[in-house]
């Protein structure tokens, strides 16, 4: 018989005694990044029993069973509670794939050359916004890789949602109404430009005040057709977004108030402006930080995407009709961290709070569950990710590497049982092709309030 030194409840334990303490470093049985640095692998950062879920369930589930109403009991703790109602309750399921433990696949290279080479500079300045150790905005890359405390988590997602310079994506969305059926089927386009933050430490036609420049825009159907959103992140995180908006009806631009982030962006979904990257809202309208735990975890961030299939669509089953949920592809996560934050900035919010499960070996989230003003759970923001390889299918950056990006989200709330699930197309109907840092002038094509007045027409 073998005795194993590092079992379940020694990691746990070690796990309870970083979170108590705030310790930073990531791994259980060697430093995470100091392993990892070695030849990208982590291994030897953490026990066997929390890199195969086999060994974490003592044999009960093994890489490439599925999880369902049947044995989700077995993986409870290792899901967020809108997960497992969905597997307990709505004919969910999800198929388990093993652990990545090359973490160079979890990055674009770029930004993980970014991370690395500023790694440690990152610091709060008398504002609370960060900033290099030059005082200078931040010079690209995940800021805080083995983050001690709430905010240091966040900042790893806010000041870089899709870990490219620029990116556009083509989505399909359906909502999916209380009894199963598709309310709504449309699509849209979604543009994101990092103007600081980026990988490559330079700073978008020198325009230091802002952060990002975001814009979305529908294509079908006719009655959502040309609506188009417009929004400037300042790189002061306690200032609001400038928020612009064209709908073909009034045939103009105009602005609108962007404090008021939870309410649905047309009508049917359950996405909000304040969902994106869990992580869209200015940090500092935000506060209330707090470290809950670092825990393993099951999520979906690795081979959700579907390269081979055309224009990379996903299968569905699942809810009232079988048409709810996206068939999609788990791991045993070793170590994530889990907070919570509360939108301080938002006095009529309908928000108590947020709580983020991120995952330490890329420091992207794959999971968050907003809570109503009494406390209880109202819905959640889960998203598959992963690099975009698939055999030989393989969607590349304009350096030539792999791309990384998000895959799909599922945005369910609970308390109405609506759904808005939405995925990564290659390209859309109306022309437009998902694609990262193109050598043509996106920012006047997609980025000024004239460009979605024309794209909107």
């Amino acid at each position: 018989m073998r005795i194993r030194k590092y079992d379940f409840d020694y990691s746990r334990r070690a796990f309870l005694d970083k979170a108590a303490r705030g310790v930073g470093t990531l791994g259980v049985t060697a430093p995470m990044w100091s392993v990892a640095a070695q030849s990208g692998e982590i291994s030897k950062a953490y026990p066997d029993e929390l890199m195969s879920i086999e060994m974490f369930t003592k044999g009960k589930i093994k890489t490439g069973d599925y999880i369902d109403a049947n044995n989700v009991d077995v993986v409870k703790d290792l899901l967020d509670p809108i997960q497992y109602e969905n597997l307990k309750n709505q004919k969910r399921r999800i198929k388990i794939v093993p652990t990545t433990r090359d973490i160079t696949s979890m990055y674009n290279q770029d930004h993980l050359e970014a991370t690395l080479r500023n790694k440690g500079r990152a610091k709060w300045d008398a504002d609370g916004n960060l900033v290099a150790d030059n005082g200078e905005n931040w010079l690209g890359g995940v800021p805080f890789m083995e983050p001690k405390e709430a905010k240091e988590a966040l900042a790893n997602i806010t000041m870089s949602w899709g870990r490219h310079n620029f990116s556009i994506y083509a989505i399909p969305e359906a909502s999916i109404s209380p009894d199963g059926s598709i309310g709504y089927d449309r699509e849209f386009i979604w543009a994101e430009l990092q103007c600081q933050a980026r990988a490559d430490g330079k700073v978008f036609n020198n325009r230091k005040d802002l952060l990002r420049l975001q814009s979305i825009w529908f294509t079908r159907p006719n009655d959502v057709k040309g609506s188009s959103f417009l929004s400037i992140w300042y790189y002061d995180q306690r200032k609001f977004p400038d928020l612009y908006g064209y709908f073909p009806a009034f045939k103009r631009v105009r602005q609108f108030p962007t404090n008021q982030r939870f309410e649905p962006v047309v009508p049917g979904m359950t996405f909000f402006l304040s969902d994106a990257w869990s992580s869209g809202d200015p940090m500092l309208t935000w506060g209330n930080y707090k470290m809950i735990e670092r825990k393993p975890h099951l999520a979906p961030v690795s081979e959700n995407w579907q390269g081979d299939a055309p224009n990379w669509e996903k299968k569905v089953h699942g809810g009232g009709r079988n048409l709810t949920f996206y068939d999609t592809y788990f791991q045993l996560v070793p170590e994530c961290v889990v907070f919570e934050t509360e939108p301080t900035g938002y006095p009529r919010a309908p928000v108590g709070k947020k709580r983020v499960w991120i995952d330490t070996r890329n420091n992207m989230y794959n999971s968050s569950i907003t809570f109503d003003r009494r406390g209880q759970v109202w819905k959640s923001f889960e998203t598959g990710s992963g690099r975009q390889q698939k055999g030989t299918y393989v969607h590349k950056n304009v350096d030539g590497t792999p791309a990384w990006s998000w895959d799909y989200c599922h945005v369910h709330d609970i308390q109405s049982n609506r759904m808005t699930r939405i995925y990564h197309a290659q390209r859309s109907p109306a022309g437009y092709k998902s694609e990262y840092d193109p050598s043509y002038d996106f920012y006047n094509q997609y980025l000024t309030p004239s460009a979605i007045a024309r794209l909107g027409q």
